[in-house]
């Protein structure tokens, strides 16, 4: 049978069929302009700097921080394209860290004060997602962006609270607003004055933006995206608030909303979601109210108070929402095994347990301050680095760890049992320390295991009901003190200062092959034994190094070698006998003690803290154990 086509008998009636054809013509124009803009805007650029100065590229260059996506980020993106692409855009937005032109100049601070018609600019869909802090948080925010930006959220606003961190984005391409905090560019410490100051300033943003009819996805620059949550609050329209919870039981199994009923941990602002409905704007002007009438009042307590004044009953039976507030709020508990903690994603992994894809982690649940939050996203692989953070100069130090199987499994999971494990590593990190600060490198610290938690108050050593399996993986700032380890400290009190980088460093998609392949492989010896002397190689190409080498040893060894970006040792223990100059072995010591912090906490006992002890193979008998009294409680130096 002959075709024939279809528009034979329109093309005999010229108007109509010239009709359609301009129409479809029309309709191709303009979705290849879409593409091609979508395409355009979407970020591609290699180039990752921190640095903040005017760039002198053209408008059409971008500064968006290169970096692969995190090891999560490419299950998802492998396994969920849907969620990728999800988010396609209802109308095209200025290109996220496209740069200002050459010549530029930066434009007046009016110019970026929060107004409706400024966050109109950044809004799809209604929806706009916002962060906010100074400029000490300026990786956290570029970090914060690019993991939204790279699964297609370009949504986004940051409230920057001086005028620093402001020009910074603005060079940046980073679309930003003027808070007019005129806050201090430095980080001023979690529960200090100032950091509940910052707490106030979001309850006032929040009050701001909801009367501008827009939905507000508010969070803390401490979090990361690992996948685009807009789907998922989509989900829940008739919800007025949601927001993630401290709770580390999980409630559900699957990524339905958690149970309010059971949920019994204090709800975390740290990720929320607010629709600009009557009863929302009505919560977050009395919570203003509310902190700007007292200033000793904590932001998160005054939400958790006005939340629970009255909550129940569920909205009905399937959505997970809850009546609370004025009892018309309606309210519902992201999932906290999703939308993670620092707990429920750092130590339990509740996630991988119930085979979910998490959304977000906070980094809530940790110590060490900033530098803690900072060293727990780079172990995780979901904190962006430039370029030279990966390859320091002196180059890199790294270990394989020995870790004997009984102290890992064997007996009970208790303290006593803990402390040797977590000890044996001690000193094995101890002796690399010592290496690395004669050889003058940086050290990559090796996993560390653990075999209870950690928390601030008295528990049985792992939360009943959580999903933590020891022996785990513990974050590094479970027993060091990385704000300490990264802190300036005198030369002539403590020697000179031991850099360290995150145990995944290596696995990391933004470590530079060429760093990989300049490798030296270094495997202990015996003395004596035929073949161990200095500068010698076994077959496979490995240097030779005794055990117990002095400091003038490894710097005899290794000088020649210091162009290698990573040198590893196959072992750390019996690696090196001490320094030759005793005023720098005090030096040294006086240092490293303090890089050791504290287990929390024994339960009914005051103070329930027990300290670690960098040296505690040095004190014959020692054994773990609380402070007897107040003047017991002082670190082991």
């Amino acid at each position: 049978m002959a075709w024939e086509n279809p528009f034979k008998e329109m093309a005999n009636s010229k108007p109509l069929f010239m009709t359609i054809y301009a129409t479809v013509l029309i309709g191709i124009v303009f979705s290849s302009v879409y593409v091609f803009s979508a395409i355009y805007s979407s970020p591609h650029s290699t180039n990752f700097s921190l640095s903040i100065a005017p760039s002198a590229t053209s408008s059409d260059a971008k500064a968006e921080p290169s970096g692969q996506a995190s090891n999560i980020s490419r299950v998802q993106a492998d396994g969920d394209s849907t969620a990728v692409n999800s988010q396609l855009p209802s109308k095209l937005l200025k290109p996220i860290w496209r740069v200002p032109p050459a010549g530029s100049k930066m434009p007046d601070l009016e110019t970026f004060k929060l107004s409706k018609e400024l966050v109109q600019e950044r809004v799809i869909d209604n929806v706009v997602v916002v962060t906010f802090g100074n400029y000490a948080f300026m990786d956290f925010i570029l970090t914060w962006v690019k993991h939204l930006t790279d699964m297609g959220v370009e949504n986004l606003l940051v409230g920057a609270m001086d005028t620093k961190l402001l020009e910074a984005l603005y060079w940046k391409g980073v679309p930003a607003f003027d808070m007019g905090s005129h806050m201090s560019t430095v980080d001023v410490g979690w529960g200090s004055p100032t950091f509940h100051k910052m707490g106030r300033e979001k309850v006032v943003l929040i009050d701001s933006i909801l009367p501008f009819g827009f939905e507000l996805l508010m969070c803390d620059t401490d979090m990361v995206w690992l996948k685009n949550p807009l789907p998922y609050i989509a989900r829940f329209p008739e919800a007025d608030v949601l927001t993630s919870t401290d709770q580390t039981v999980p409630t559900v199994t699957d990524d339905r909303l958690d149970m309010w009923q059971e949920v019994g941990a204090a709800y975390n602002i740290g990720i929320f979601h607010w629709r600009p409905t009557e009863s929302s704007k009505k919560l977050a002007r009395e919570w203003k109210e509310m902190l700007l009438a007292d200033d000793k009042i904590w932001d998160q307590n005054g939400f958790n108070e006005l939340v629970h004044r009255q909550l129940g009953p569920s909205v009905d039976d399937d959505s997970g929402l809850v009546y609370a507030y004025d009892g018309n709020l309606k309210l519902g508990l992201l999932p906290a095994s999703i939308f993670c903690s620092g707990h429920t994603y750092f130590v339990q992994a509740s996630f991988q347990h119930l085979r979910l894809e998490p959304y977000a982690v906070h980094t809530t649940f940790q110590y060490a301050g900033t530098e803690g939050k900072r060293h727990r996203l780079r172990e995780a692989m979901v904190f962006y680095d430039p370029p030279e953070y990966y390859n320091p100069p002196g180059g890199l130090l790294t270990f394989k760890p020995a870790i004997p199987k009984n102290l890992l499994l064997g007996g009970e999971h208790s303290i006593d049992t803990h402390f040797a494990l977590v000890n044996y590593q001690m000193k094995q990190i101890r002796t690399a320390l010592a290496v690395a600060s004669v050889l003058n490198r940086t050290l990559v610290m090796p996993p560390l295991w653990c075999r209870l938690d950690r928390l601030w108050f008295g528990h049985p050593g792992i939360l009943p009901g959580s999903l933590t399996r020891p022996p785990f993986v513990c974050p590094l700032d479970h027993v060091f003190e990385i704000n300490v380890m990264l802190k300036e400290m005198p030369n002539e009190e403590f020697g000179p200062g031991i850099s360290i980088r995150e145990y995944s460093l290596f696995e990391n998609p933004s470590m530079p092959q060429e760093v990989k392949k300049s490798w030296l492989n270094v495997r202990l010896c015996q003395e004596g034994s035929p073949g161990c002397q200095v500068n010698s190689t076994s077959q496979s190409g490995a240097l030779k190094l005794p055990k117990h080498s002095t400091e003038e040893t490894l710097k005899t060894a290794f000088s020649k070698f210091e162009d290698v970006k990573v040198i590893q040792f196959s072992s750390m223990q019996d690696a090196f006998d001490g320094f030759t100059d005793k005023t720098r072995e005090e030096r040294f010591r006086s240092r490293v003690k303090r890089y050791v912090g504290i287990w929390c906490c024994v339960e009914d006992h005051t103070p329930g803290h027990i300290y670690y002890d960098m040296y505690w193979d040095e004190k014959p008998g020692w054994k773990a154990a609380p402070p007897n009294s107040t003047q017991d409680d002082h670190p082991p130096w």
